[in-house]
């Protein structure tokens, strides 16, 4: 084997390599960025339960129903999404950290 077809092995490797790494980095931001929509939407929930609390009317209980009931279904989706995300980032910085 001549030292030629050892170094684009090499290359070959390494790049590879480069791209998992890139590929691991992407998948990382995605899993931030979706566990701070969960973090973001239960900020609004409360926000909303406290201003219902202190009101007290029957406007702003409508209002907590209806913000629960479409962010339960928000973060529903969400979580879908960043289960296996989560899940497969684990996976890959086990697989590439070694």
């Amino acid at each position: 084997m001549a030292s030629g077809e050892g170094e684009s092995r090499s290359a070959a490797s390494a790049a590879r390599f480069l791209d998992g790494r890139a590929a691991l980095h992407y998948l990382r931001v995605t899993v931030y960025v979706l566990a701070s929509l969960v973090g973001l939407s239960l900020l609004v929930i409360g926000t909303v339960a406290v201003i219902a609390e202190v009101k007290g009317t029957w406007h702003w209980a409508i209002h907590l129903q209806s913000t629960v009931s479409y962010m339960g279904a928000f973060i529903g989706a969400v979580l879908i999404v960043l289960v296996p995300s989560t899940a497969a980032l684990f996976v890959g910085r086990w697989w590439i950290d070694g």
